[in-house]
Formats: structure tokens, sequence, C-alpha cells
């Protein structure tokens, strides 16, 4: 565990923290007999130089993505308050090492405690017990009197992104890198799809899942089989740049995601489905020292807090300009998510003239038509 702010900086090991909390147990937070006692901390005013907030990455903040995006979310915020001191814990396990992590903050004093991606049950088992905590987990579903979720509507760049695809792609096959078959995987494959088949409906696309978002080895192995499978436009939900070092080897195209990765293979990059949580951290620490935080489910939208990144220089003016054109409609407020689209056993699931929502989107747990490799 790392603290950070001005009354200094204190390290943790992983194992001594889960030491502590492990042996601790229930007695570091707030009975149940409790809850209805008192009005809950983050209800009232706190000074800045009294407020610790945490964060728990499910990744190194040095992978070059999705913790590295976070982390600098929380620099935001100690820029933004000088006085406040900082937690973090990065590559929190998907067990319940993540419980007795979460549990620690609380006993380390924390009245925030982010999340930067979904840990269910693990975080919300203690926020049940933290009343007077507030929580925000990302990519969550939960929500109760002091946990909330934030995620990013990443399927909008995502679509515009797939637009360039389609006018890029000579075999008219995509391949996409998921770390899981999970809602997020599958609208960003979705998105990037049915923007790709707008412009031309005879693409496809095959997606390899890795069982991991931090897995360079297996990216560049899943990369590979795509590319000898005749995919000449990489794309997907990954915390590193390995399949773009596989484009740049094969001489195909490659669009990323978390942030721009131009450096990695100029020659091979497109664009980037890039994300900003500075603003929204800063926001929520706002609101937190201000008393007037509550638990909400929030959208990060196109243009504030996650969008394209600059095109790549070998991107056709042509690309560029059609897909810019329908990111500025959507800017405007067009949903370009309208049916009749199929799922890819050729059910109709979305009737035509019927749009889906953000939350139907972001609660996706089938593929359209084209789509291969994601059950």
């Amino acid at each position: 565990m790392t603290v950070s702010g001005s009354r200094g900086r204190l390290l943790t090991t992983r194992r001594e923290m889960l030491g502590l909390a492990g042996g601790a147990g229930s007695s570091l937070l707030l009975p149940r007999h409790a809850r209805a006692q008192a009005q809950p901390a983050w209800r009232r005013p706190l000074a800045e130089s009294d407020a610790i907030v945490a964060f728990g990455h499910t990744g190194p903040i040095t992978d070059g993505g999705w913790s590295m995006v976070h982390d600098r979310g929380v620099q935001a915020v100690r820029r933004a308050f000088p006085k406040l001191r900082t937690i973090y814990v990065e590559s929190v396990p998907y067990s319940a090492d993540a419980t007795r992590l979460f549990r620690q903050f609380v006993a380390e004093g924390a009245q925030m405690v982010m999340a930067t991606s979904e840990y269910g049950d693990f975080i919300k088992d203690v926020s049940d017990r933290a009343p007077d905590v507030a929580f925000m987990e990302c990519d969550g579903t939960n929500m109760t009197g002091n946990l909330g979720w934030y995620y990013v509507a990443h399927w909008y760049a995502s679509y515009v992104i797939g637009i360039a695809a389609a006018l890029m792609t000579k075999t008219n096959k995509i391949g996409f890198l998921g770390a899981f078959p999970i809602p997020s995987v599958y609208a960003s494959a979705n998105a990037t799809l049915l923007g790709a088949q707008s412009v031309n409906p005879a693409i496809t696309l095959q997606s390899i899942t890795i069982n991991a978002w931090f897995d360079p080895q297996a990216a560049t192995q899943a990369a590979t089989a795509l590319a000898d499978n005749g995919c000449d436009f990489l794309c997907g939900i990954m915390d590193e740049p390995a399949y773009l070092r596989v484009a740049v080897q094969r001489g195909l195209k490659a669009a990323m995601w978390n942030t721009g990765m131009l450096d990695y293979g100029p020659q091979a990059y497109v664009s980037s489905v890039c994300l900003d949580f500075n603003e929204y951290y800063i926001s929520q620490v706002r609101n937190l020292l201000a008393g007037t935080w509550q638990p909400e489910g929030h959208f990060l939208t196109l243009g504030h807090g996650v969008d394209r990144d600059a095109w790549g220089p070998t991107v056709p003016p042509e690309a560029v300009a059609r897909a810019d054109d329908m990111r500025t409609r959507m800017l405007a407020g067009h949903n370009p998510f309208v049916g009749p689209i199929y799922d890819n056993h050729g059910r109709l699931r979305v009737p035509a003239g019927t749009a889906l929502s953000d939350l139907e989107i972001y609660h996706s747990d089938w593929a359209v038509a084209g789509v291969s490799g994601l059950e």
C-alpha cells in the first residue's frame, strides 16, 4: 500500500496489508447496530487536510493502459487537493484478498474508496459494513446507500474506429482481443463491427479472449493467430500494446485501448479508445469534501472522459473524414445503435427503429451478427 500527501509517504507491502486486514476482521468496520445512530460521515463537510481517499487498481500502474490511466486520475486528485492523502494498491486480486484489502482501506481511515475495476461482492460486502465510507466501483453494477458505480461509454469511440477499419481492411476481417466474455468486451466488439458494417456489411470480426487483462505473451499469441487467419485490422481491450507490435511485424493496422499508443508503432497505429478519469475523480473528491457526495451510476461520455485518439499518420483522409463525420453527429446526440440488430445466432435483438440505451449496451451479454469467437 502506498500513502502520499502532505503528511509524507508510507510504504507497506501487500502481504503486510493483507495480514493486518485479515487479523482485524470485521472489527475494523462500523457495527451494523450503529448504522442508524448517526448521519453518514460523507454527508458532512470534511477538511482537505483530514481527508484520505483510497484506490484499488486491478493491475500495475506501469501497465501502459487501464491502471496507468486511473493512476493519472489519482495524480490529478493530488494536484487538485494537495493537503489530502491518497492510498493505492496495485494488482488487487479478484478473490477474498480483495475484501481484506478494501477493509484495510477503511481501517486506515479512508473516507472514500475507489475500486478502479469491477469487484462485485468483494467490495459490496465491505461497503455494507462501512456505511460511513463512500465507495465507488468502476465497471460495477451494485448501487446501495454508500456504493455507486461509474464507467466509460466507450462504444461510441469504438463505432467511430470501426468506420475507419472498414475503409482500411483489404480482407474484410477484423481481429479482436478481449480478456473475458463480459459486457464491456461484448460492447466494444459489437460497436466496432457495427461501425464497420455501416460502411461494408460484408465485414466480420473474429474474437479471441485470453482470460487476462495484462498478459503480453498471451496477447501476442492471440494476435498472431488472428493475423494467420487473415485479419488485417486488429483491435480489442487490452492493458498493454502487445498486439500493436504484432501488427507492426505483420504489416497490419491496429486500434488500441486506454491511451494513445502511437509511439509503439506509428505505421500500424490507427487510433485508440482513450480514457481520462481525471475530472471525474476530482469531482468525486470535491463532493466528498463539501459533504454533497451521493452514490450514483455514471457514464463518462464521448468528449467527456472517453474519445478516440488522434489518427495515425497512415490513416487515409477518406477514412478520417467519414469516421469524424459520425463522431460529430454523436457529439450532437446521435445514437447509431438502432435496429434491426441481429445476434450471431440470427435472432433479432433490437427491432427496427428501436435504439439501444447506454445502460442496455453496458449490460450486453450477446454478440452481433458477424462476430465469432465470443460466446
